[in-house]
């Protein structure tokens, strides 16, 4: 744990001159970098991530060239406005990608719904973005992305004829962009539905290259209907109620995305990220957890006695035998077994008999021990009594006699 960079680390007078919700932003960023190199997904400079800090300013957080998405962090993101001219340098004295931020600015440009942006270079999204067919609904996962736009990019958008031909083919809805031969562009509103499109465009790319590998062909593909199954998957699959919907309301990819967050702060990554839904469910307390005081540590229930409480079931067992005691009797008594008779169907039953030996220790394992069976509670209370009596009269003459 020790030797992972961790993701949040703004400290001080570094946050404190952040804008609203700029901190947050940078964590959940660059906590997705760490995720994409996690994924095997990251590709040096051909792979790029950008998120938006506010709509009003148009500033763009992307981490800058040189760093390998296994060191982004918070405070190494660079802070650029929507033409690519730097706010906040961050932690580094790197610099961005202009070629690979230009497609990032035409799309936030035309579409202020758009929060983030993630474009990978696999060699899954790369075969697909060669594939003349694009992605084919033959899939669960490239049913979820809806609607897909298509655009023949040249490696850069230095020209604004160029970048009007993209968004021309990007269209206000659509949230995922196949540029041909160059890979899979993925948006969203928030970074949580950013991942959640580019994770099963990245699925659905991959069964496609399998699936046409194995069937020699796309001839040999059942290919879906999109007008018949992928409006139904694509609203099953933003539906809230699919999101566990509940208490908290779950927007796109927010919930898998918590999940993943909990992966890396186990991990030590230390996100920073805040939860919105605590995983753990506070278990119903027992009564003896409420009934018996702290300090009783030996006393347990029966029921609470089980293969995790073994130590305190043989402590248990010991303080009963430590109980136990014993009797210096004058006679000498054996345990027998001795017929019953024909009123209990010639069963055998056991008793205590006096044996002709002297005396010896006989321990007391129940105080009616030496009552015979079926015998009257009463009487051998009232037989109790007449001998305690008997033995404080004694007594008490014996301390008289002495006395004279």
């Amino acid at each position: 744990l020790g030797m992972v960079t961790p993701i949040n680390d703004l400290y001080g007078v570094e946050s404190s001159s952040l804008v609203k919700g700029e901190k947050l932003t940078r964590c959940k960023l660059a906590s997705l970098y760490r995720l994409v190199d996690l994924f095997s997904w990251a590709h040096f400079a051909n792979s790029y991530i950008t998120g938006r800090v506010s709509k009003e300013q148009d500033h763009i957080l992307i981490i800058p060239r040189g760093l390998s998405f296994a060191e982004a962090s918070a405070s190494n993101l660079v802070k650029v406005n929507i033409i690519g001219d730097v706010i906040e340098q961050g932690s580094t004295n790197l610099q961005i990608d202009s070629a690979g931020f230009s497609p990032h600015t035409a799309i936030y440009s035309m579409r202020p719904d758009i929060r983030c942006i993630i474009h990978v270079h696999t060699p899954a999204t790369a075969a697909v973005s060669s594939m003349k067919c694009g992605i084919l609904p033959i899939s669960q996962e490239a049913l979820i992305l809806g609607d897909i736009a298509y655009y023949n990019y040249q490696g850069s958008l230095d020209d604004q004829e160029e970048r009007r031909e993209l968004q021309k083919a990007l269209g206000p809805t659509a949230k995922i962009l196949v540029l041909r031969n160059h890979g899979v562009v993925a948006l969203g509103e928030t970074i949580e539905e950013a991942f959640h499109y580019i994770y099963n465009a990245q699925y659905a790319c991959e069964i496609q290259v399998n699936a046409i590998s194995c069937a020699g062909g796309v001839d040999n593909l059942i290919v879906l209907d999109p007008e018949k199954y992928k409006s139904r998957v694509f609203a099953v699959a933003t539906a809230a109620a699919v999101n566990m919907a509940g208490q908290y309301k779950w927007k796109i990819g927010e919930l898998e995305f918590e999940s993943l967050m909990r992966m890396l702060d186990n991990l030590g990554y230390r996100t920073g990220y805040t939860y919105r839904h605590p995983i753990i469910r506070e278990k119903p307390r027992h009564k003896s957890e409420v009934e018996i005081p702290a300090t009783v540590t030996a006393f347990t229930f029966e029921e609470d006695v089980d293969a995790t409480r073994l130590p305190f079931k043989f402590l248990q067992q010991r303080q009963q035998r430590e109980k136990t005691r014993w009797l210096n009797s004058p006679n000498s008594y054996t345990k027998v077994s001795v017929e019953a008779g024909e009123e209990r169907c010639n069963s055998r039953t056991t008793t205590w008999m006096r044996a002709d030996e002297t005396g010896t220790p006989i321990r007391i394992e129940d105080p009616n021990q030496f009552v015979p069976l079926n015998t009257d509670p009463t009487e051998v209370q009232q037989k109790r009594n007449k001998v305690s009596q008997a033995s404080f009269s004694w007594l008490l003459l014996q301390d008289v006699l002495f006395a004279h």
